[in-house]
């Protein structure tokens, strides 16, 4: 069994290859959401902090960006395989600082290693293309080229995954890259700082600057941080997006959801029971591919509905680290009035509380940010509980007459980040799968984030920005094509040309 993580060590930055007080005086207190109880400090950093892990980062790009692509391979190589090896000691942190059950932090890290592992095959993925005699005498061909100093921005609900989203894809292309972790869970970046460093990354490539709005603007607005990676919700990704194209920078900002589960009459009941209750209580809702709406087609309701109920109310929800834990705290104490006070008006709005999880006390945690898993039917669509972002776990579900109202449903809603379909009938799979206006979906699939060369994104407002995460849609962000045209004609005085040339 992996020992508990129990540091009480102040989380500093990491800058050109070692820790790093910062010149800020600020810090905040980072929760042990199981006990409720502070269990360390992590230094908020300010501008001049941004300031030095920029500079570190720009003086490194240079040489780094020169190094064969198959070289910066392998020290990804390198750092997959340390990531391998101290895979639980990472998970322990996360569920230290996050709350989510070890088990499910332990698949964040292999989520994350996956495209870590996908960052190894760099050198394939930066291949351009060539045509020979494009021309008479003359060759075309394109590269790809790194674009330089990088930021990536990142939420508390996944510390390690979704940094691994961006920096070894980008690192791996020839960036050198400023991590702003979550200061609710900072702990996790510098553990992979160390990493990097142990697998060989010359200083100044990868760094970290802990901190709040100070530091995502003093990186928004730095000129040399030419693009930044973003996710979080949809306000501030609308924000991250605005602000830095505004400033001329290449921006990917993944904002939230509200993903839908549509539960055709003729599914398996047990095999979506199943998905729901693991869809929309894992990691206590707050994943950005949650299912927060059940949508129930025809009579399917009335069946499903005792099952979901049992099931809620059976969810074993203890400390992360104990084994048989199913759901853990939330991640602070804000985040569980929030919650709350959203059941409370699921109530207020009408909607039928099924299941109640508020006022949740774990023995020997009394203090912990915990909630029960809460279950709502007759939900309607012009409710907030429908409309809002809730990320805790909470399942509305909403009661429609056909296949054809569900996808109007889903399809009318402003966010399409994720989406699942549970059905036996190949036909209504397929139709659901092509007339879904949503990024990311599901057949008899829950959560389906999409594996390490496919890319992760959404449509409409999880989205802002053209390119997906990682994946070769991150392989393209992160770098920028260049065409290069040459001849060597015999006769090298040809005179000027005024017309526009075409290919002869």
């Amino acid at each position: 069994m992996t020992a508990p993580y129990n540091s009480s060590a102040e989380v500093m930055h990491f800058v050109a290859g070692a820790p790093y007080a910062g010149a800020g005086t600020r810090s905040q207190a980072v929760f042990n959401p199981a006990t409720g109880a502070v269990a360390r400090s992590v230094r908020l950093g300010s501008p001049g902090d941004v300031d030095a892990a920029v500079a570190s980062a720009l003086a490194a790009f240079s040489k780094w960006a020169d190094t064969p692509p198959i070289r910066r391979a392998r020290v990804m190589l390198k750092f997959l395989e340390l990531m391998n090896r101290h895979k639980d000691e990472l998970a322990a942190i996360i569920t230290a600082e996050h709350g989510k059950v070890f088990s499910d932090a332990q698949g964040e890290v292999s989520r994350g290693i996956d495209i870590i592992e996908f960052a190894c095959g760099i050198p394939q993925l930066l291949k351009g293309d060539y045509t020979d005699q494009v021309s008479t005498g003359m060759d075309n061909w394109t590269l790809r080229q790194p674009l330089g100093v990088v930021a990536g921005i990142t939420p508390f609900n996944f510390p390690c995954m979704v940094p691994c989203w961006m920096f070894p894809v980008a690192i791996a292309a020839g960036n050198c890259f400023v991590l702003k972790p979550s200061e609710r869970d900072p702990s996790a970046s510098l553990f992979m700082a160390r990493l990097l460093q142990q697998a060989g990354l010359s200083d100044g490539v990868f760094n970290v600057i802990q901190g709040d709005k100070v530091v995502v603007d003093a990186l928004l607005h730095h000129a040399d941080v030419r693009a930044v990676s973003f996710v979080g919700s949809t306000p501030i990704a609308n924000y991250i997006y605005e602000t830095g194209a505004k400033l001329g920078k290449r921006v990917q900002a993944l904002g939230g959801a509200k993903n839908h589960m549509v539960v055709m009459p003729d599914a398996d009941l047990d095999q979506a029971v199943d998905g729901l209750i693991g869809a929309a209580f894992g990691s206590a809702g707050e994943r950005c591919m949650a299912i927060s709406v059940a949508v129930l087609v025809g009579d399917i309701a009335d069946k499903i509905m005792p099952k979901l109920a049992a099931r809620t109310r059976e969810l074993v929800i203890r400390n992360g680290m104990d084994p048989d834990a199913e759901m853990g705290p939330v991640i602070t104490g804000q985040a569980l009035e929030r919650i709350e006070n959203y059941v409370a008006l699921g109530v207020d709005e009408g909607a039928r509380l099924v299941v109640d999880g508020r006022n949740c006390k774990v023995t020997g945690h009394e203090q912990g940010f915990f909630t029960g898993g809460t279950l709502f039917d007759n939900v309607s669509p012009d409710m907030r509980i429908y409309k809002e972002e809730i990320f805790g776990p909470v399942l509305s579900c909403v009661r429609v007459d056909d296949f054809a109202q569900a996808v109007k449903l889903v399809n009318a809603h402003e966010f399409g980040n994720g989406v699942a379909c549970y059905t036996r009938d190949g036909q209504v799979a397929r139709e659901f799968a092509r007339r879904i206006e949503v990024g990311m979906v599901g057949i008899n699939v829950p959560i389906p984030v999409p594996m390490a060369w496919h890319g992760f994104g959404g449509w409409k407002r999880s989205l802002f920005g053209d390119m997906h995460a990682y994946g070769e849609e991150g392989v393209r962000f992160y770098t920028r094509q260049k065409s290069v045209m040459q001849r060597w004609p015999a006769d090298m005085s040809r005179g000027a040309e005024f017309a526009m040339p075409t290919a002869k």
